[in-house]
């Protein structure tokens, strides 16, 4: 080949560069577009799982990511042994520090024995948490103010150990919710220092509050609904003063049916009865209305709550 001929063809490539690079612009601009429209809709579109239940490390991520966090401390409460909890992950890839509380002394020793508690900055304490010790705990580990965030997920008092809780003001917050107790009442399980769902009914899905109750407390406290995980047990929450663009949901909106299967018969057995099974199972048994402190029937809430529906774009499900 000439030299006229490589000059030819050099000349050729480098005209060509501008529209390749415009091409890749448009090709980045696309993938760009089609995350914001993903994540505009919810943020369950971020789920991923590496060492939560379902995908809240996913959900996590994002949000620690769209928000200012300047005091990287997290406290989660109700970890077991904490091989599958919603801070590890935070804890290990994002090099945050933090409090794991458990009420069991066999899942404290195993995360002490664990290599996380010598490599990473967390401390473990065995309590069996009350509304009357929880701030206690914190304020005896130098939890205190503004820190990143909270997971509460203790199976039974969830609603009023939130309630109580007055010397921190984390960033997020997540909550486990009781997907039985539908959209649409503000209800708990009444309050009791030595709850145990184990105890409380031989199902154990006897628990906690409903999703609605729960967006009732954070209101009170200055937090919006931001979503929930499609596993639906988890919700979120953002301080007001930090949303920014972040879409603030409804109950109804974030809520969602729990397909896992749980529900045991008298005889400790896993029944896997469906959703209707496990609300028509648990049909006596009371709750109680967080404003008024009514107890009702879960029955009751089914009657009540008519046939109001949720989005299709969420998984619409009918109450």
């Amino acid at each position: 080949m000439n030299i006229k001929n490589r000059i030819s063809r050099l000349t050729s490539r480098l005209l060509s560069i501008p529209h390749r690079i415009n091409k890749i612009q448009e090709a980045l601009g696309r993938i760009e577009q089609r995350q914001t429209a993903q994540m505009s809709g919810a943020i369950e579109n971020a789920e991923f799982r590496v060492y939560s239940q379902w995908g809240e490390d996913g959900i996590i991520q994002y949000l620690v990511n769209q928000l200012s966090i300047p005091n990287k401390v997290f406290v989660e409460f109700g970890v077991e042994n904490y091989t599958e909890s919603n801070t590890r992950f935070l804890l290990i890839n994002n090099n945050w520090s933090g409090l794991v509380i458990d009420g069991s002394q066999k899942h404290i020793d195993y995360i002490k024995s664990d290599s996380i508690y010598w490599s990473h900055n967390v401390k473990a304490e065995c309590e069996f948490i009350t509304i009357n010790n929880i701030n206690d705990i914190f304020l005896k580990n130098g939890i205190k103010d503004d820190i990143g965030l909270l997971s509460v997920d203790i199976d039974g008092n969830d609603y009023w150990v939130w309630e109580s809780i007055n010397c921190i003001q984390p960033r997020i917050v997540v909550a486990e919710y009781n997907s039985l107790f539908g959209p649409h009442a503000k209800v708990s399980t009444p309050y009791s220092p030595s709850f145990y769902r184990g105890d409380a009914h031989y199902s154990k899905v006897y628990y906690g509050a409903s999703i609605t109750a729960l967006t009732h407390l954070a209101s009170q406290k200055g937090y919006s609904l931001v979503g929930s995980n499609i596993a639906g047990n988890n919700i979120f929450f953002v301080r007001d003063d930090l949303l920014g663009s972040l879409k603030v949901m409804t109950p109804a909106e974030a809520y969602r049916r729990a397909q896992f299967r749980e529900f045991h018969d008298e005889q400790g057995a896993l029944t896997y009865y469906d959703f209707d099974a496990r609300v028509k199972a648990l049909g006596d048994m009371e709750v109680q209305d967080v404003e008024t402190g009514k107890l009702i029937r879960i029955s009751e809430l089914h009657v009540t709550a008519g046939t109001k529906k949720r989005e299709p774009s969420l998984g619409a499900e009918t109450w």
